[in-house]
């Protein structure tokens, strides 16, 4: 009898607790988790009593969870947790490490990680005239910055990856003439727009298309995370939407199989046509959250898929999907990227697809993708998900050249100083441009590669670096062709292919233009708008005001919105540096 009363007591609490709460106010995480628990302490004492073996008190979370997917559906990130005071949210986004702390309210706490890394630094040409570096086509930093500046968080500055931000734009490069050359490379030189005596220079990479119907027969694996870190609207039940959008585009030829993951690997779908699509989506549809992350195992069992179905004149890939917490296993991370590689080496790339928040791995995830030859995208909403897996499947899928290398050589007669922006972790040794042996970045059908260079000329005195006591590059200066202002190298292999190929054009001083094309114009806010968010130490002083004026002037034709949606998250970002300079963190609190 007093089980019974407890039980009463609890449930009357509960039904005060709800009766109190504004029937117009969302539901937060937090709120849902509470009200869960204590409906769940209820039906548990009433269990007890009345000697039940099972227990499922579900509503309220449903109903919270219910509205969190239908947000995500309409293309709305979550909602974070109630925010703390301006100050503990600066403290909690700074730092990039794994674990931030919890908030004062109880929140979990914030175990998010991202690979440190420094800005690449202002470079002499008279010193080191070369730059070399792989070309990187991910776009995951951009995609899950977006969802923190949505829910009003600040994000770390390693979550800020610059080229990620200026690659996940088109900027409509020019296609390749014909297919004797799978990419045309253009360059485009002018005026930085944060200061007029040094000069901007894009470089831009367009590979050819291929129509869809003509693609080669595509072996996919999807290996999916359904471990218990995975039971949120963002994670899974958006993974399971997210993938059946790419369903309805797969053939007869092409093959299937799903891979799971969660304490132990399973297989769910052994490999299957393509054109079965309502066996794949109910294969999908039986997905369920649960248990911990036994990715090694998973990976194993998807690769074996792979190799089981592989198509000896077709797109062989894994497709990796989770949200990167990693946490049980029964391979380390070393032998993991090992295998990874390995099986790169045999044909069967490797794709990483992020999702959720909280426990985000991102550093593991983009780190597996490009030891796997593949490409990483985080998937925030539905319509992320559309722009992934359906609108960009065709170079993601479809490799048409291998290991793009690209090296810079500067002229020290024309520059004084460069600098490349983004690409921090994808730099590599001068001599590994020649070394068929690097590896490095893969270019997709259709697929585009930015990248921008921030150059001073010789003589304009806008020189970073401070001079040298014994040298000021006069020497240097005065030797030289003075009309090419650098040299552009690019190493590529054919698919299948041992041996590079060598493309290369001087770029000349005299290719400067007073007025810079629409791509150039919206590429170098973006820039800066990774740079102010990592704290604006390279554009001098230009203002948030103006980075904005030029983004939305050099909107140009929008047809997903993607330029006009970038202009609405600058203005948050501003917003968010803004508060936050003002209400700084409390050192020692």
């Amino acid at each position: 009898m007093q089980r019974r009363h407890l039980c009463l007591s609890l449930l009357t609490v509960a039904v005060i607790a709800g009766c109190h709460s504004s029937p117009t106010a969302y539901e937060s995480p937090a709120e849902a988790d509470s009200a869960a628990a204590a409906a769940e302490a209820a039906a548990a004492v009433e269990a007890e009593a009345a000697g039940l073996q099972r227990i499922e008190v579900t509503a309220s979370r449903t109903r919270a969870e219910q509205k969190m997917l239908a947000d995500v559906q309409q293309g709305y990130t979550l909602p974070a947790p109630a925010p703390p005071p301006a100050s503990m949210a600066y403290r909690l986004a700074q730092p990039s490490a794994a674990t931030a702390p919890a908030s004062h309210w109880g929140a979990p706490a914030n175990t998010e990680k991202y690979a440190a890394h420094d800005d690449n630094p202002v470079h002499r040409a008279s010193e080191q005239p070369l730059s070399t570096f792989s070309i990187d086509v991910d776009t995951g930093s951009y995609s899950n910055v977006r969802r923190m500046l949505r829910q009003g968080v600040r994000p770390p500055a390693d979550a800020v990856r610059a080229e990620e931000f200026i690659n996940y734009f088109d900027y409509r490069h020019p296609q390749p003439l014909d297919r004797k050359q799978p990419f045309r490379v253009t360059t485009e030189l002018a005026p930085a727009p944060w200061n007029a005596q040094r000069q901007l220079l894009m470089i831009g990479i367009k590979g050819y298309d291929v129509p869809k119907p003509t693609l080669p027969p595509a072996n996919l694996v999807f290996l999916i995370d359904t471990s218990g870190s995975m039971d949120s609207p963002d994670k899974l039940p958006l993974l399971k939407q997210a993938f059946s959008l790419l369903v309805p585009q797969l053939r007869e030829q092409d093959r299937v199989s799903i891979v799971v993951y969660a304490g132990s690997a399973g297989l769910v779908l052994p490999p299957t046509p393509g054109n079965r699509h309502d066996d794949i989506l109910a294969a999908l549809d039986r997905l369920q959250a649960g248990g911990s992350t036994n990715g090694g195992d998973g990976i194993r069992l998807a690769y074996s898929m792979a190799n089981q179905a592989f198509a000896k004149d077709g797109v062989n890939r894994v497709i990796l999907a989770t949200d990167g917490d990693f946490n049980v296993g029964t391979i380390g991370q070393d032998a993991l990227e090992t295998l990874v590689a390995d099986q790169r080496k045999s044909g069967i790339a490797l794709t990483t697809l992020g999702f959720g928040q909280g426990n985000y791995n991102d550093q593991l995830a983009e780190r597996l993708a490009d030891v796997g030859d593949g490409n990483h995208a985080y998937i925030d909403t539905l319509q992320e998900a559309r722009k992934v897996l359906v609108d960009e499947m065709q170079s993601t899928l479809l490799t048409i050249a291998q290991d793009v290398k690209i090296q810079i050589e500067f002229n020290p007669a024309a520059v004084s100083e460069y600098r490349l922006i983004g690409y921090e972790n994808r730099l590599l040794r001068r001599e590994d441009f020649a070394n068929d042996k690097v590896d490095a970045g893969d270019i997709g059908a259709g697929h585009e590669v930015t990248a921008l260079y921030e150059i001073t000329p010789v003589g304009s005195g806008a020189d970073r670096l401070p001079p040298l006591r014994y040298g000021d590059g006069k020497a240097a200066a005065g030797s030289g062709n003075k009309d090419e202002l650098a040299h552009l190298r690019l190493r590529y292999k054919l698919p299948g292919q041992d041996t590079s190929k060598l493309i290369q054009t001087p770029i000349l001083r005299s290719s400067l233009t007073r007025n810079p094309g629409e791509a150039l114009r919206f590429a170098s806010a973006v820039a800066a708008y990774a740079d102010l968010l990592r704290g604006g130490s390279h554009i001098d002083q230009w203002s948030w005001d103006e980075v904005i004026d030029t983004a939305r002037r050099a909107q140009g034709s929008d047809r997903f919105g993607l330029r006009r949606e970038f202009v609405e998250l600058m203005e948050q970002g501003r917003q968010m540096v803004a508060r936050d300079s003002a209400a700084p963190a409390i050192a020692g609190e």
